[in-house]
């Protein structure tokens, strides 16, 4: 299959996988969906996870969701490019559809932590983009989390006691970036995929272009 158009070049390039992540509240999620309103090019990563649907969800739509038996089921077959415990629950993203998107020269976006961030990028270093986003502060993190109305105050704690930890990867991760405003962020993210789809490396035939370009043909 044909490798998709870079516009501004007019030259095939290859697929790009983005991972955001931050800890819980910290505005993964929103910028993921104001990302994937923004640029149809790019798709969403399914994961499966044993964590119950949420008011809203959708099975197949916003993850897969499997029970523990099934999710052991897929690891033991050796199904997951990554997979990881999150809190109670497990998360896990199915490695076939991922291959199919490189191999077509897709673009995925996946909202995951460090855990499986580590694991992808062992994985697929080469084709992995790995941005972290930051709050301004732990108090607006912690007024986030109370404001979504999902979790229970025991919950809350419990991220906000998890943040510290999470946070303490941004190094590992090739951009980091301070969410306070998600119009201005997304803006960032954006940029950072620009670029990073223009890189060198990502320029299918670029040798036979500059080669033919040198030789006026």
């Amino acid at each position: 299959m044909d490798l998709p158009i870079d516009e501004p070049s007019g030259r095939r390039r290859r697929g790009l996988l983005i991972v955001l992540s931050s800890p819980s509240g910290a505005g993964k999620s929103t910028i993921s969906r104001m990302l994937l309103e923004a640029d149809p090019a790019i798709t969403m990563s399914i994961s499966a996870t044993t964590r119950p649907m949420r008011p809203g969800e959708r099975d197949g739509v916003d993850y897969k969701f499997v029970d523990d038996a099934a999710f052991d089921a897929m690891v033991a077959a050796g199904e997951f490019v990554e997979w990881a415990p999150v809190f109670d629950f497990r998360y896990g993203t199915p490695k076939a559809p991922v291959k199919a998107a490189l191999r077509d020269g897709r673009d995925i976006l996946f909202d995951i932590d460090w855990q499986g961030t580590q694991q992808l990028h062992s994985a697929m270093g080469e084709d992995l983009v790995r941005i972290f986003l930051l709050p301004p502060s732990m108090a607006e993190l912690e007024r986030r989390l109370k404001a979504r109305g999902t979790d229970s105050a025991t919950v809350i704690a419990s991220r906000m006691e998890r943040a510290a930890g999470e946070i303490s990867h941004w190094a590992e991760y090739d951009y980091v970036l301070v969410n306070g405003d998600s119009v201005a962020c997304l803006e960032e993210v954006r940029a950072i995929v620009a670029a990073e789809r223009l890189k060198r490396s990502r320029q299918a035939g670029l040798v036979t272009f500059v080669r033919d370009l040198v030789a006026g043909r």
